[in-house]
């Protein structure tokens, strides 16, 4: 694996994701900064407080706060929600982020019992939700990662909401992704986020930013998220230097995501020609999709390396067993792949294709 990862790196061409930079190309971009721009202090001071109203007006909501991690501001959105329902029990999908990402820090920090909704291979229903007990909120991850980045219908995400609502849950939305769901809904963030309490964006994924996230929601309760903020220790002395990267990338990314996924679409169909690949969804629904390679983990990762060596295109990232014996690799398209030049693609493709055959 080490050399699949070596020969990865040194590949001039990489379809996935953002083009990397250097830490000195990341601060470049703060040569050009206005001399007036001072750096917030422990959490408030222009600079973050802009972002935080500009953030909350495109979500729609009546205040935002940002947070170093989406980890740090979703373990507190869950225990916000739970203690004014005096319940402590949340619903999401098994592959949630605090589920199996987090070492259980919203159990061991908040004793927060969650409740698994639906199953692990699949988009949680409307059924799932009427036969679930009473919980405090129920999370909804837009699009689901952990599934190819898989997303309802927009009538059936409609129809749980409202059930939500009607059983008198509360609704947050894990939006780490939310831009990037949008181009297939055909709405706006506002639209979207307006369905539910509370919402969550990420400016390091498709966004690119260094790091950072913001959470947004009704003034109390962000007022309590504020106070849980300084509990988890998360007013820096000094987070300019991230917000001024995760408003930069916001910007500059925020109105290309329809690009991102029409390439995820088309890049999808040409991957699905290969002998033994398949997609899931078989149709990406955003720019994230994917990749399920049949055969030995060992030769499928020596073909790669071919085609690397040989094409100097890197066609997917990196590879995962599953429990069922297929491989993995995850694809989320974002300004690299249009640095590919088509014919690279399409020659790296058929080589691979060669290959496998």
């Amino acid at each position: 694996m080490n050399d699949y990862i070596n020969t990865y790196k040194a590949a001039t061409y990489k379809l996935r994701g953002n083009k990397g930079q250097s830490v000195k190309e990341e601060m470049s971009l703060f040569a050009n900064l206005d001399n007036t721009i001072m750096p917030d202090l422990y959490g408030t001071g222009d600079v973050i407080e802009r972002f935080e109203e500009k953030i909350a007006t495109e979500l729609g909501k009546e205040s935002a706060i940002f947070f170093p991690s989406g980890t740090m501001a979703q373990q507190i959105a869950m225990r916000i929600w739970c203690d004014e329902k005096n319940n402590k029990r949340v619903a999401y999908h098994p592959l949630c982020h605090l589920e199996i990402h987090e070492q259980d820090g919203i159990k061991e920090l908040h004793h927060i019992e969650p409740f698994l909704l639906g199953d692990k291979d699949r988009l949680f229903t409307l059924n799932d939700i009427l036969g679930m007990p009473d919980v405090a909120v129920v999370l909804f991850e837009l699009p689901q990662r952990e599934i190819g980045g898989q997303l309802p219908s927009w009538d059936d995400l409609i129809e749980m909401v409202s059930a939500c609502n009607a059983r008198g849950f509360h609704t947050h939305l894990d939006g780490a992704r939310l831009y990037e769901c949008l181009p297939y809904y055909g709405k706006t963030a506002r639209e979207v986020a307006a369905l539910f309490d509370s919402a969550y964006l990420s400016f390091y994924k498709g966004f690119g930013g260094v790091t950072g996230a913001m959470l947004a929601g009704p003034k109390d309760f962000m007022n309590q998220a504020k106070v849980w903020k300084r509990r988890y220790g998360g007013d820096l002395y000094h987070l300019y230097p991230y917000i001024i990267s995760a408003d930069t990338a916001f910007e500059l990314r925020k109105n290309r995501m329809s690009a991102y996924y029409k390439n995820a679409v088309k890049y999808a169909a040409l991957l699905s020609q290969i002998q033994g690949v398949s997609i899931l969804p078989a149709v990406p629904v955003s720019n994230m999709f994917h990749v399920h390679f049949t055969g030995s983990e060992d030769v499928l990762t020596n073909q790669l390396i071919q085609v690397m060596t040989t094409c100097d295109v890197a066609l997917i990232g990196s590879l995962t067993r599953l429990e069922n014996g297929t491989i993995k690799s995850e694809m989320s398209l974002g300004d690299a792949y249009d640095a590919v030049p088509e014919d690279k693609i399409i020659e790296a493709i058929g080589f691979l294709k060669k290959l496998r055959r």
